[in-house]
């Protein structure tokens, strides 16, 4: 099933009636299936059993014997199908749970992006839907308004000017006039957009289980969550039973390694810091060398955010960069720009310079629950191709989230339709 098709199917219903209708006649038939298969074996099972008494009538004490070992095994077969029975009804049973589960976890975290999404569904939502309560006819002003709208919810102009020439052709294609009709049209080439831009497979975290160290660099303005991120995340790794260590390499920043350090007490992950000011990339070298000395399964890298000026801090990412490849020639496993959800197009801003010089591998958008601008994600993915990784849906440790394109339509749309 497409992107699109799963997020359809949450946000219109459709095929669901005719998913169960499906299931429904599949069930009849077998039921009907089995019946017959119970008739045939019956009379077939009455036609043996005549022609075993016209046997016995004429047969000796030797045949007797021979028709006694048959009833034993006769039994014995009986209790083995009896058995095979339960250990597939025990099996049936496994199978439910384990579904049930994937199916609470699904919807779960469906919520979870729901609420997170709040504040950009009442601004970005409600602002179309006011825009379609109020159009009239289906013109080129209202394709104009449209676009000015959709650059006003921080798509982007270059992304909002591509929707717009996609629904007005795919309006006259349809020939999509009511206001349904063009809401599920504009959520499609939305989806499309997006899904077209990226593998679904490149927004997972990646990872090796080869033993080597999986080194995680976070990059990011001051501000926008990169600590915080790395707390979360280290919770998580540790809860799955991964070794974690963390490297506090935002030496300039007052109060930095305190914050790491106490997230690090918090979540009972070591720290590897150093002096205040000191060199960051002497401290990047200290935990890459301890990490790969005591085969730790993460190694999760806070860096700055802020130097004298910009091209200070892009050197000294290269300079950290480097002092990895120097231990561990294929790190970092993941390079991640974390960006405040809530700056909309500056944050786009920021991934477009921080992607000049450092070779990003993903998103991490946090501050999404607090903001009104997660449209910003259709625009970064437009224009820069890069996946979002992980979300930061709120303030709890489990509300970051592993960012799930399907869920983030429907949290995104759910008032719409």
């Amino acid at each position: 099933m497409g992107l699109f098709d799963k997020i359809k199917k949450s946000l219109f219903g459709e095929d669901e009636n005719t998913d169960k209708e499906t299931k429904k006649d599949e069930k009849t038939e077998e039921e009907n299936g089995e019946k017959a298969a119970d008739v045939e074996e019956a009379e077939q099972d009455e036609s043996i059993e005549e022609a075993e008494t016209t046997e016995k009538n004429t047969e000796d004490d030797s045949s007797n014997q021979s028709n006694d070992v048959e009833e034993e095994q006769s039994e014995q077969d009986k209790e083995n199908t009896a058995q095979e029975d339960v250990d597939s009804d025990a099996t049936d049973n496994e199978e439910e749970n384990q579904t049930s589960s994937e199916e609470q976890q699904s919807e779960s975290q469906t919520e979870l992006y729901e609420k997170g999404l709040e504040k950009t569904n009442q601004g970005f939502g409600a602002r179309l839907n006011r825009f379609f309560a109020q159009f009239r006819t289906v013109d080129e002003d209202f394709f104009d308004d449209l676009e000015e709208l959709l650059i006003e919810s921080d798509v982007g102009y270059e992304t909002a000017e591509q929707l717009t020439d996609a629904l007005r052709d795919e309006a006259k294609l349809q020939k999509a006039k009511s206001r349904d009709d063009l809401k599920k049209v504009i959520v499609e080439k939305m989806v499309e957009l997006y899904d077209q831009n990226g593998d679904s497979e490149n927004e997972k975290l990646s990872h090796h289980d080869d033993g080597k160290t999986n080194i995680y660099l976070f990059v990011g303005v001051n501000g926008a969550g990169k600590t915080t991120t790395i707390g979360k995340l280290a919770k998580r790794l540790k809860d799955e039973g991964k070794s974690v260590l963390l490297a506090a390499a935002d030496t300039f920043r007052a109060g930095a390694v305190e914050q790491l350090v106490e997230w690090g007490k918090r979540v009972d992950v070591p720290v590897v810091t150093s002096k205040e000011q000191a060199d960051p990339a002497s401290v990047v070298y200290d935990a890459t060398k301890r990490a790969i000395d005591e085969q730790v399964d993460y190694l999760l890298v806070d860096t700055a955010g802020r130097l004298q000026n910009k091209k200070n801090l892009m050197n000294e990412l290269e300079k950290i960069e480097r002092t990895i490849k120097k231990l561990a020639p294929d790190e970092p496993t993941e390079t991640l720009l974390v960006l405040d959800g809530s700056t909309g197009q500056n944050a786009l801003l920021q991934a477009k310079d921080f992607d000049k010089t450092t070779k990003l591998t993903g998103l991490v958008l946090t501050k999404l629950d607090g903001s009104s601008k997660g449209g910003v994600v259709l625009a970064i993915r437009n224009e820069m191709k890069l996946p979002v990784k992980l979300v930061g849906l709120g303030e709890k440790v489990s509300d970051l989230a592993d960012f799930d394109a399907a869920d983030y339509a429907v949290g995104l749309f759910h008032d719409l339709v």
